[in-house]
């Protein structure tokens, strides 16, 4: 009989021994542990791998998923600069160009002094919320003149104690610890490096903005009363100060400092009382500059009193008479406040002829900048309609400026400063 054959069973499909899509990405083990990697887009648009490793397969497949994540949401960085190679190209390329030269300095001095030597060493992608947080506590605990060997650049022998080796170069540590206002701006600081490094795309994300960092409190500075500046004022006039013009426009218009140096005559018009503000004068770096003013909101047209106009009229006979004794050593500037020679006038002397004449004047000391709290006051005291002292005092409502009309000193004092008003206008 013929021999039955049995039906044939139907083939099984082959199974695929791929379990990842195209471009996903592979794990596999790896010398000592495993190692995954995934395919990702530069920020440059170049498509590479991004690798993972770990001991066990398991730490690896959680960093080969965290990959894909960040592959999925856009550009990834496959090799991190170190911390400050990142800072000296934030600081050449993204902060000289597009900042004022007084806060690239700030910056600067910030990375070199307090960033720097801590997490300098560190990868940008390695910085952690815990390491800037370290970073953050050892800073307000440790002695600045000795992490910055501030005393030992001093010489050992000098006629001045102060100017030689006294404290941390010879064992004997001053404990200099930051301020908090210094605390808080060294971190500000990195944290805008790392966030311009989140916009380019270099990191995913900032660790420094998860740190809790208070704002300190500002210091407040107790501003001269009506009296304290009349008595400067008469001091400075009688003892004929050449820094009196720039006194009164310090007190009077609440000029800044920067911006009564770098005063020009052009921007200065004695017949109708008024001056446009616009320019500066500032130390920075080294470099003497004469600048426009931070923002247009710094540029005003300020309307002057008479006690001004009276000031600038000495001033220019005073100018005229050093360009007339200098002959060919004057030195145009078109600044209203210059040296003998005509050069302008450095801040840091200007400062110096202020807390000197406040000693003559016998009146308690302030910083040049804490006058302009003095300044509304001062107005009042010369009957200066709240009109004209809103736009001096660069106030947006006239109600702002009537609340300062209201907080007015005693009736005596007006008159008084009135009077002096009169007596310098003569």
């Amino acid at each position: 009989m013929p021999t039955k054959i049995a039906p044939e069973e139907p083939k099984r499909p082959r199974k695929s021994r791929r379990t990842r899509a195209n471009n996903e990405g592979s794990i596999f083990p790896h010398k000592n542990g495993w190692a995954g990697y995934v395919w990702v887009t530069t920020p440059e648009g170049k498509r590479t791998r991004k690798w993972a490793y770990g001991k066990t397969r398991e730490e690896t497949h959680e960093k080969w998923l965290k990959l894909h994540e960040q592959a999925r949401k856009g550009p990834v960085v496959t090799k991190s600069p170190k911390l400050s190679d990142y800072l000296a190209y934030w600081l050449k390329n993204v902060v000289e160009p597009n900042l004022a030269p007084k806060t690239a300095a700030n910056y600067e001095m910030f990375a070199r002094l307090y960033i720097i030597p801590a997490l300098g060493a560190k990868r940008l992608d390695k910085l952690t919320v815990r390491d800037v947080q370290t970073w953050v506590n050892k800073i307000r605990q440790s002695c600045q003149c000795c992490d910055q060997g501030k005393d030992a650049a001093r010489p050992e022998h000098h006629s001045n104690p102060k100017r030689r080796r006294h404290c941390c170069a010879i064992g004997k540590c001053c404990k200099s610890a930051p301020s908090e206002w210094t605390v808080h701006d060294a971190y500000m600081t990195l944290r805008a490096a790392l966030s311009n490094a989140v916009r380019e795309e270099t990191l995913t994300r900032n660790v420094a903005a998860n740190i809790k960092m208070p704002v300190p409190r500002k210091r407040k500075v107790k501003p001269w009363t009506v009296d304290d500046a009349r008595t400067f004022l008469e001091c400075a006039r009688s003892r004929e100060d050449p820094m009196y013009p720039a006194y009164v426009l310090v007190l009077v218009l609440g000029l800044r400092l920067g911006e009564a140096l770098g005063l020009r005559w052009e921007d200065v018009d004695l017949d109708q009382a008024e001056m446009t503000i616009g320019w500066q004068l500032q130390r920075v770096a080294g470099k003497l500059l004469h600048r426009r003013t931070k923002t247009d909101a710094s540029d005003a047209t300020l309307p002057f009193p008479e006690i001004v106009t009276t000031a600038l009229r000495a001033r220019q006979r005073a100018r005229d008479t050093a360009r007339d004794a200098a002959g060919e050593n004057w030195h145009e500037t078109g600044l209203v406040f210059t040296t003998a020679s005509g050069r302008p006038i450095e801040p840091s002397n200007f400062r110096r002829s202020f807390a000197n004449a406040c000693d003559k004047a016998g009146v308690r000391k302030v910083h040049v900048h804490a006058t302009r709290k003095t300044c509304a006051s001062l107005l009042v005291a010369l009957n200066v309609h709240p009109r004209v002292a809103m736009q001096i005092l660069r106030h947006s409502q006239i109600s702002v400026t009537m609340n300062v009309y209201a907080e007015v000193s005693s009736e005596e004092t007006r008159r008084a400063l009135t009077q002096l008003g009169k007596c310098l206008d003569s």
